[in-house]
Parts: structure tokens; sequence; C-alpha cells
């Protein structure tokens, strides 16, 4: 078992043991019922991508490589377009969100765009690599109060640049205020690795540690029956790792998801199925 598989059944054990019942919640099922959780906060896991540690299950299939499409449309085209989201990458996920005009608001890649932080953060990793200020948030309230649209669930990343031995190594942080575990919880993690191996490659750097830390951390009430399957599962004896085959400094924007490798992975089937609270 890897460190992910154990940690993902030790976080559904707790939150399905210790966990909080949201009251009045936001999220509704499809047929108008409130969507309840179940919770636990603080939840902190980092990973030593330098020794093969990587964060995904095997208890369950996870799209990676959706996960990166969504991540280029993100940071690469920074737009919250659902039309280029669905023909670009024919990802479909984020249509239960569109506010009314085909996108989902003034989120994520309208944000990186609006401020420039995707550059910014590359600029700066080169020019000032022992800042300690290479932030991008995407938790901007002047964009909350233009336009509707949901908030960022995974809103803000950190980065350190370390010289260790004469190379240099890139560090991410990836914090969340909130997390739907069982359905994006590795997505989330995986496609965010991605998202730091692109980074790194652009610099030249290599890649660190990956920590990620998630505030409100959930199982709904209509997945409970699939949490208690994934504890019944036998995880892979493999240790999956994911590379990125491309030369040293790549520049970040020409990066795809068809340049990555996922070796030795062998999740668990059948695949769970999950209704959304939206």
């Amino acid at each position: 078992m890897n460190k992910a598989d154990d940690l993902l059944k030790a976080n559904i054990i707790n939150i399905l043991t210790n966990g909080s019942v949201d009251e009045n919640p936001r999220p509704k099922y499809k047929d108008g019922t409130p969507a309840h959780s179940l919770y636990i906060s603080q939840v902190y896991e980092k990973y030593d991508l330098t020794r093969g540690d990587f964060p995904i299950t095997s208890l369950r299939p996870i799209p990676i490589v959706n996960g990166i499409k969504e991540i280029r449309w993100i940071y690469q085209d920074q737009t919250s377009s659902l039309e280029q989201l669905r023909l670009k990458y024919g990802i479909v996920w984020w249509d239960e969100w569109d506010i009314g005009d085909g996108t989902i608001g003034l989120r994520y890649g309208g944000t990186i765009k609006k401020y420039d932080l995707m550059n910014k953060l590359l600029y700066n990793l080169l020019h000032d690599p022992y800042s300690r200020r290479h932030i991008i948030s995407m938790w901007q309230e002047e964009d909350f109060q233009e336009t509707k649209g949901l908030p960022p669930c995974a809103f803000q990343t950190m980065f350190t640049v370390r010289n260790v031995g004469g190379k240099m190594y890139l560090d991410m942080t990836l914090t969340q205020r909130s997390s739907d575990y069982l359905v994006a919880g590795h997505i989330n993690k995986m496609q965010y690795v991605a998202f730091q191996m692109m980074v790194a490659k652009h610099c030249g750097y290599e890649v660190g540690n990956f920590a990620h830390f998630v505030q409100n951390l959930h199982i709904y009430d209509r997945h409970i029956e699939q949490a208690e399957i994934l504890l019944e599962r036998t995880p892979s004896t493999q240790s999956p790792i994911l590379k990125l085959n491309v030369p040293d400094k790549t520049d970040f924007y020409s990066i795809s998801e068809k340049d990555f490798e996922l070796i030795n992975y062998e999740p668990v089937k059948p695949q769970l199925k999950f209704e959304l609270g939206v």
C-alpha cells in the first residue's frame, strides 16, 4: 500500500467516525435535496516527489489526464469559458456551475488572466528564486463582487526554491478551502503535482516536495456507501509515478497532457459513481 492509499483510508475512517454534520448546506443534489456532508478540518499531507512519493490512490481510477487538461484551461488558456473547456478538452464536469453566460464567472482562469498571476509567478521564480513571496491566490473579493460564481475551492499555491548540492528544487503547497474528498480529492492532488512539474520545467528546476492543506475535508451523505467500499478494497502493490517527458526549460505554455506518462498505475476497478452536490 502506498502512502496515498494509507492516508485515504485513514481520512475516510476519521470522517466517518469523528466527522461533524453540516447544517443548512448550500449544495443540493439534482433532485433538490440538500447535500449534507460529514467533515473534518485542517487536513495536511506532504509528499517527497524526489523519492517517487506521489499522492495518487490505487483504490479507484483517477482521471489524471482530464485533471491536467483542467490545469491547462486555468493556467495556460486563462479563461472561464465552459465552451472552450468542452470543445478543446472534452471536459463537462464544470457545466453544473454555469452562471448563465457560458462561464463560471470571474473565477479561476479569468482571475489568473485579470491579474497576470501566472506570468508574474514564472518571472519571479526565475529572477528572484529565493523570495518568500511566490504565491498565486485566486481568492479575490473584487472578482466575487463583479460576477456570480462558485468561489474557488483550490484557490492558492505557494512556492519555495531550495538549492541542494547545486541543484535547484521547487516545493509547492496547494491550499483548499473545501474538498469533496471522494470525488475530487485525488484529482486535485495529482493535477497540481502536474502543475508543479510544469512550472519546474519552465524554470529548469527539479521538483521537490508537494504539500496539500484542506480546511474542510468532507464526504457527502450520498457517498457513504462508496466510502465503505473503498475501505474494503485491497490496494495495488505498485507505486505509481508521474513523469514529464520534455526537455529542461521547456516553456510552461507549450506543455500539454500528452507530455505526461503515468507509470505503474493499476487502480482497483470498477469505477465508483458519485452524485454531485452542486
